[in-house]
């Protein structure tokens, strides 16, 4: 008998079949995005950075500014060797703010630098090995207790420079999210970052190239007034028009 024409094996008396988990049609959604913005724009390589402690600190002076200026602070602690903890935290405040001038506000940003380097000193002899171990939600707790450090800053360093499965759920993914209709127009940073972490398996790599890829596609395409007609993920809409926001 060829296996075409082979019968069904018989169900046993009582047998009944268990249901599979519901289906996640908002997981299917996200990661139909993902692979569309991946296609377009290919793998984005964030967070630029030598080391974590760099990576932090990118992450710091790029607080209301474009990269390219927090990139040129960045270039200037690594020409005078101010890029570990125990050297920049030996800095006075006016010493650094010299060094950081083009990163913009950078009186601000060097005390922020200095708060965010005493901390790690002071919790973890400046090392960030511990952060990759340390309970998640305890450690982003007292990261958002450090001076200067909001939600966005502080799940960025976690993300990119400790490899922590935290979603960085800044005002480009609340934005294509609710033109999308996968949230409603005004929604919180974190009710944002708890709805992708909720429907997504939490993975560093996953959250760290979709954030990525999301901020690629609101720079080039959902502006305030976005270019939906080019934009990649211009299949997801259906029937679904566009909130403008």
């Amino acid at each position: 008998m060829s296996p075409s024409t082979r019968s069904a094996p018989p169900i046993l008396p009582g047998w009944r079949r268990i249901p599979g988990p519901p289906r996640d049609d908002v997981k299917a959604r996200l990661l139909r995005l993902h692979r569309a913005l991946l296609t377009r724009f290919g793998p984005q390589g964030w967070w630029p950075g030598r080391t974590p402690f760099e990576v932090a600190l990118g992450a710091i002076l790029t607080q209301h500014t474009a990269w390219r200026n927090a990139a040129h602070g960045v270039a200037a602690l690594r020409r005078h060797g101010m890029l570990t903890p125990a050297r920049l935290a030996a800095l006075g405040e006016d010493e650094l703010a010299v060094l950081i001038r083009s990163a913009g506000t950078y009186r601000l940003k060097a005390r922020r630098l200095l708060d965010f380097t005493r901390w790690l000193l002071d919790r973890f002899d400046g090392r960030f090995q511990p952060l990759r171990r340390a309970p998640l939600a305890a450690l982003r707790r007292d990261l958002l207790a450090v001076p200067g450090l909001g939600p966005e800053t502080v799940d960025a360093i976690l993300l990119y420079a400790a490899g922590r499965p935290v979603f960085v759920a800044d005002a480009y993914a609340r934005r294509i999210l609710a033109r999308h209709r996968l949230l409603p127009a005004v929604t919180t940073y974190e009710q944002t970052r708890a709805f992708v972490e909720a429907h997504l398996p939490s993975d560093p790599a996953l959250y760290n190239e979709l954030h990525a890829l999301i901020v690629a596609a609101g720079q080039a395409y959902c502006r305030t007034i976005p270019l939906c007609g080019a934009c990649p993920l211009r299949s997801d809409l259906n029937d679904r028009a566009p909130r403008s926001v």
